[in-house]
């Protein structure tokens, strides 16, 4: 008789499911690896660091022949002159961060959607159930993530070699900041702040992508955008707005957005407009819209806004800084105020 716990019993093999994702079984200590593969240990080590993995011990049998192949496949790069040595490390960095998050996201999924199918079930989820589905998803979502990331590479290279200078240019920087957030989440569910959160990300995303824009990066509450054109940073900027606001399962958002050169790297954006934006963010009231000097004054002949300049206010980083309240010229609010 099987004595285990009944939550032993229902686990699936770590290992089954792990031979199928990686694609082979562990079979070398981070020293056979590198040798395999023809580089430095050290090298070695700091790529798996990159890829946001921790370190593990020289006797720990920890990598595959994918491993292999894939170290070989960085240097080569670097060998043929495609990426230089700087470039090889954060080019790693890059797409360990973001390739992270996209796999939590799609165990999360996946591990919903086969609790809510136990109901159908006649027993446990045993190992080979967990490796079909492993077996199945793998391909197709290696396709998948193939054919995005060509979609959006074409995109990009529209972008760059079109527009000119491939470090440093001028575009809208906003960011949009769900209210009280924190605040909420000391009162409601696991569950429901999963719903929240899926929901904000999912209209900002829809939005952004709908008016011209690119989702930078996303962190719980908070949403960072970019647009080539200053209009269309607002109208992004006050779309979010009144469609989160009108969105009764959400709080209200404040956004801001100021305009000028910055650098893009890696996915990126840094520079002055990036960290205006974030005061305008943080000074602004919920459900309201405040874009920086420069935005405002591309927008100042534009038909279809209203500008209001707020009382400058110290910020960090800012002993005073200038911000103008943006509204559609048809909002009757906005119209209230002239």
């Amino acid at each position: 008789m099987d004595t285990s716990p009944p939550d032993a019993q229902a686990q699936p093999s770590i290992q089954a499911v792990e031979h199928e994702l990686l694609g082979g079984d562990r079979r070398y200590t981070r020293t056979q690896v590198a040798e395999r593969a023809g580089v430095d240990a050290e090298l070695a080590s700091t790529l798996w660091r990159a890829l946001g993995f921790p370190d593990v011990s020289e006797e720990e049998v920890a990598f595959t022949d994918r491993d292999v192949e894939a170290l070989q496949t960085v240097r080569s790069l670097v060998n043929s002159g495609v990426l230089d040595e700087e470039a090889q490390l954060s080019v790693t960095r890059a797409m360990g961060q973001s390739l992270s998050r996209l796999a939590e996201w799609q165990v999360a999924t996946i591990t919903d959607a086969l609790g809510r199918s136990e109901s159908d079930r006649t027993g446990p989820l045993t190992d080979q159930d967990a490796v079909v589905v492993a077996r199945e998803l793998v391909p197709v979502m290696e396709g998948l993530i193939g054919y995005v990331w060509r979609r959006h590479l074409a995109a990009t290279a529209g972008r760059v070699l079109g527009g000119g200078d491939v470090v440093a240019r001028s575009m809208a920087v906003g960011f949009a900041d769900l209210v009280g957030f924190t605040s909420l989440t000391r009162h409601v569910s696991e569950d429901e702040l999963a719903t929240l959160v899926d929901r904000f990300e999912g209209v900002s995303a829809d939005t952004i992508a709908e008016l011209g824009g690119r989702v930078v990066k996303t962190v719980g509450d908070e949403v960072m955008f970019t647009a080539d054109d200053p209009a269309q940073g607002a109208e992004i900027a006050v779309a979010l707005s009144e469609r989160i606001g009108h969105d009764e399962t959400l709080p209200d958002l404040r956004v801001g957005v100021a305009c000028g050169t910055v650098l893009s790297r890696l996915g990126d954006v840094y520079g002055e407009p990036v960290n205006i934006a974030s005061r305008l963010t943080s000074a602004a009231r919920p459900g309201s819209v405040l874009v920086d000097r420069e935005l405002a004054g591309v927008l100042e002949d534009d038909g279809r806004w209203r500008l209001r300049r707020v009382p400058p206010r110290p910020v960090r980083g800012y002993a005073l800084l200038q911000a103008f309240r943006l509204r559609r010229v048809d909002d009757p609010e906005g119209a209230a105020e002239h």
